[in-house]
């Protein structure tokens, strides 16, 4: 199995479930305000029941003066970890790389090695995509039963970080609602793959954590 270039994780974020999503928003110092830092991830079913879409988003509170000027960084690989029987090792792994504009990504593939260290497996070319430029429409593409999408796109987690202030100073006792989302206006870049279950296997649950890897 072709691999090639070291990348040593600096950044993880661990996520147990089938349907589920979390995010830091430049709460991990060692990666705050560089192009490495993951805002969210997610992992939901797709409108297509078969298939289950993975989403990392990266480089938060982008204005969207500084968007157009924001981009994937060349030297960053993210890599997307699926467990499929509840180890919490990944088995599986698909990775994504920009160059030149556009994103290439890798597997499914079961990884040679596991943990902070990793390659990438180019022999495995899952599918490459133009990144979308800010203020375009979205730009995507398909191949091998996959769906591929790279670019800047609205920050969609919600919260209000004023009042999350105020319970926690003994100064509320809950959340308004709907609140003042604290993230309004500002953007991300987003990478998604879509992939068909029969490509993840397992028995139906899985362990899906994402992180970002600089190259050494």
């Amino acid at each position: 199995m072709k691999t090639t270039n070291l990348f040593t994780r600096i950044m993880v974020v661990t996520l147990l479930a089938f349907v589920i999503y979390a995010a830091d928003h430049i709460d991990a110092p060692n990666v705050q305000g560089g192009t490495s830092d993951i805002t969210d991830f997610y992992a939901f079913q797709g409108e297509n029941t078969d298939n289950i879409v993975f989403v990392a988003n990266l480089q938060g509170l982008l204005s969207p003066n500084s968007t157009a000027d924001a981009s994937f960084d060349e030297n960053v690989l993210i890599e997307f970890n699926i467990d499929t029987d509840g180890d919490a090792v990944e088995d599986l792994i698909i990775q994504a790389i920009p160059r030149d504009g556009k994103m290439y990504f890798f597997g499914p593939v079961a990884p040679n090695t596991t943990g902070l260290n990793s390659t990438i497996y180019t022999s495995q070319v899952a599918g490459e995509v133009a990144i979308t430029p800010y203020g375009a429409s979205a730009i995507t593409a398909n191949n091998a039963g996959m769906s591929f999408f790279a670019g800047p796109r609205d920050d969609p987690f919600f919260m209000d970080f004023a009042r999350y202030g105020e319970i926690i100073g003994g100064n509320a006792t809950s959340f308004n609602n709907p609140g003042t989302d604290t993230f309004a206006g500002t953007n991300v870049l987003s990478i998604v793959v879509e992939v068909p279950k029969d490509m993840i296997g397992g028995s139906g649950t899985i362990n899906t954590w994402v992180e970002s890897k600089q190259k050494q």
